[in-house]
């Protein structure tokens, strides 16, 4: 088999992975990925014709970050999904008025998972459109579709929707099956994407704030801490609240790892004394820091990595992370991932060094007269937002080389796994604010549009004419959407890295060159000299 797949920035020789995914993907996997996909459109046909049903938009969310990059690997589980799409079509069929006919609203899977197989080999991503350009856009949409799903998926877990973005969903959806759709419709599209994706971060930032309070600035341990252990990664902070109930007096502590080291800043979160601290890094470096955990370890969301044989057996996935043979917990019971953390022989006590996470907009707009008085003085020049996804492909360095070099007048705000290239880094403070600030994770991007929004008004202007520069690195689907929220609240001169999108041609990003100004990094020097002279 073949397959074809340029969603991610690690995408094979800059173009595609064509014969197994850089990330573990194999043809057989993205084949069935490609199908859920278009089963979802034909269920969107039929969705955006029915209006709102619960059961229907909920399954759209999970069917959509189900294909986002390091989600799940379990073919059989990509099957059942499958199957699942097309019993809700039917439902959504029967329940309509409107007669559809063609391809893809007639689609109905095969009945064995060879079939699915064969069908998904049919409806990959360079079947979308005959135009480059057009698929190019249409491409661009459906990941910020994906990335907006994911964080959709973590406000629904936390009791939250919006009607409005869910119609959205099913009317994008929809018009990527429209042949008469040219390719400003489907840039319209993706902007309003955009759009909606900050209703949905907003939507998550404040279901994380009523839940858990507003962050607030912590120093979190970066050694251990003797005793049995659970480690867990992804970004869910209901699952990690859950597991922290039913582990409280056990004698099993939990450290955080990757996305969720922001978990540490929230008063609702840090109250369980035994969340004793962060072990590791980003998602990238799990194979090689896993096997030096002894204890339990548990994937909420995406991110998962093909695992080695030695941490596999104490291995667990919840939610919609799945690897093939390793355990699945369905629901909110960790009683197995409790039971094995127990029978492991924990870590032992060995301190080591703290980092500081908690500022998130609140925190930061706490101390905002200081900061604008700092700015207004010269004693802070410039702030940088130096963050986004981090990757294992070469050139990533770059990150760390700019903020190790930047000038200590200037002001670093970071977010997502991005941070841990310089977070373990000793950058001191301007008058008692630090000169590295943590947002938080991914979906805090939020926060740092509303630290934006109101610096900008502070100082009467827009958030273009601050002094403030975006250098951003990307990895996947959910980097995407937040970059189309950017475009949509007119935010320019982004650099953006390490490598440009296999996914935008030529043509589509001399659009975004022209509107947005938006470029690729080059070097440190470069780079630094244009925004600093």
């Amino acid at each position: 088999m073949e397959m074809f797949c340029n969603q991610c920035e690690q995408a094979a020789n800059g173009t595609g992975c064509n014969i197994s995914g850089v990330c573990g993907k194999k043809p057989e996997i993205a084949a069935l990925q490609d199908h859920l996909l278009y089963g979802l459109k034909s269920l969107a046909l039929y969705a955006d014709k029915l209006g709102r049903d619960a059961e229907i938009d909920r399954f759209t969310i999970e069917g959509l970050f189900t294909t986002v990059t390091n989600v799940d690997f379990d073919a059989a589980r990509i099957g059942e999904l499958i199957n699942r799409c097309y019993q809700l079509k039917e439902k959504a069929k029967a329940a309509t008025t409107v007669t559809l006919s063609g391809p893809v609203a007639d689609w109905k899977p095969a009945a064995d998972l060879a079939g699915m197989i064969s069908q998904g080999e049919a409806h990959g991503i360079n079947t979308q459109h005959v135009n480059e350009d057009i698929r190019s856009v249409i491409e661009i949409l459906m990941y910020g579709l994906k990335g907006m799903a994911a964080y959709m998926d973590h406000a629904m877990i936390l009791g939250r929707t919006d009607d409005d973005v869910m119609a959205f969903f099913q009317k994008a959806l929809a018009a990527t099956t429209d042949p008469n759709l040219g390719l400003m419709d489907y840039v319209v599209l993706s902007m309003e994407c955009g759009k909606q994706n900050l209703t949905v971060m907003g939507l998550l930032n404040n279901a994380h704030t009523d839940a858990y309070g507003h962050p607030v600035p912590t120093a979190v341990q970066l050694g251990t801490k003797a005793g049995k252990a659970i480690l867990v990664t992804g970004h869910d902070l209901k699952m990690l609240e859950e597991l922290l109930k039913q582990t409280e007096g056990k004698g099993i502590n939990i450290y955080t790892h990757g996305e969720m080291l922001p978990a540490h800043g929230y008063p609702g979160l840090k109250k369980y004394t035994h969340l004793v601290g962060n072990f590791g890094g980003a998602w990238q470096d799990q194979a090689k820091e896993f096997v030096n955990f002894p204890g339990a370890i548990i994937f909420n969301t995406n991110c998962i990595q093909k695992p080695s044989d030695s941490y596999k057996d104490r291995l667990y996935t919840w939610g919609l992370v799945a690897w093939p043979d390793v355990k699945h917990v369905d629901g909110w019971d960790f009683t197995d991932v409790i039971n094995t953390a127990l029978a492991l022989p924990g870590l032992p006590d060995n301190p080591g060094q703290e980092i500081l996470t908690g500022f998130g907009h609140n925190a930061v707009l706490g101390v905002a007269d200081k900061i604008v008085a700092a700015v207004k003085s010269g004693a802070i020049r410039h702030f940088f937002l130096i963050g986004g996804c981090d990757g294992a492909k070469s050139g990533r360095n770059y990150y760390t080389e700019f903020a190790e070099k930047l000038p200590q007048d200037t002001v670093i705000l970071t977010l997502a796994c991005g941070k841990y290239r310089f977070n373990k880094l000793e950058f001191g403070d301007i008058g008692g604010i630090p000169r590295l600030l943590d947002i938080g994770q991914c979906n805090d991007a939020y926060s740092a549009i509303q630290i934006a929004v109101a610096l900008a008004g502070a100082f009467e202007c827009g958030v273009n004419d601050l002094p403030l520069s975006m250098i951003l690195s990307w990895y996947e689907q959910k980097a995407v959407v937040i970059l189309l929220t950017l475009f949509h609240l007119g935010i320019k001169n982004i650099k953006l890295g390490p490598t440009l999108p296999a996914f935008i041609t030529p043509n589509v990003l001399n659009f975004l060159v022209e509107n947005f100004n938006v470029g690729p990094i080059t070097t440190v020097e470069a780079d630094m000299k244009a925004i600093l002279g």
